[in-house]
């Protein structure tokens, strides 16, 4: 996987399509959730980006510096590609993630909110949670944090 990590204003016009195409086809199509997707944060985060050797993104994250989203930093928007599902894409997306957030702020809580199913694989990432679940979208989360 190749990785870019840019600000929103380094964004090419291509890659916000890709990142706006991939969040909705995971989020709104395949989860079958109407939600407000542009939710003025994208201006506010950095954009980490995996693709392949073809240039297709697979995987995507929005991270923020803390005291945006939370006031810890946060990582969000955790999504990868289903061409990409069961080969270890989500897994090596969000320790990318957190190195990358680490590199460019410190190490330094983060705070998620995770949908529940997901609960586990966030825990084996060092996540605790840290909320009853809640209903979001219609859609259960829960937030959890990394010290």
């Amino acid at each position: 996987m190749n990785w870019d990590f840019k600000t929103f204003g380094e964004l090419t016009i291509n890659e916000l399509y890709d990142i706006l195409r991939l969040r909705s086809e995971v989020f709104v199509v395949e989860q079958n959730c109407a939600y407000q997707d542009l939710d003025d944060y994208d201006q506010q985060a950095y954009h980490l980006m995996g693709r392949d050797a073809n240039g297709q993104l697979l995987a995507y994250t929005r991270i923020f510096a803390p005291g945006i989203k939370y006031e810890e930093s946060s990582i969000g928007r955790v999504v990868t590609s289903p061409k990409a599902r069961g080969t270890g894409a989500g897994r090596q997306l969000m320790e990318k993630s957190l190195s990358t957030l680490e590199n460019t702020f410190g190490k330094i809580a983060v705070k998620i909110g995770a949908q529940q199913y997901l609960e586990r694989f966030y825990a084996s990432l060092g996540f605790v949670s840290t909320s009853e679940p809640y209903l979001e979208d219609g859609i259960w989360h829960v937030e959890m944090v990394r010290k």
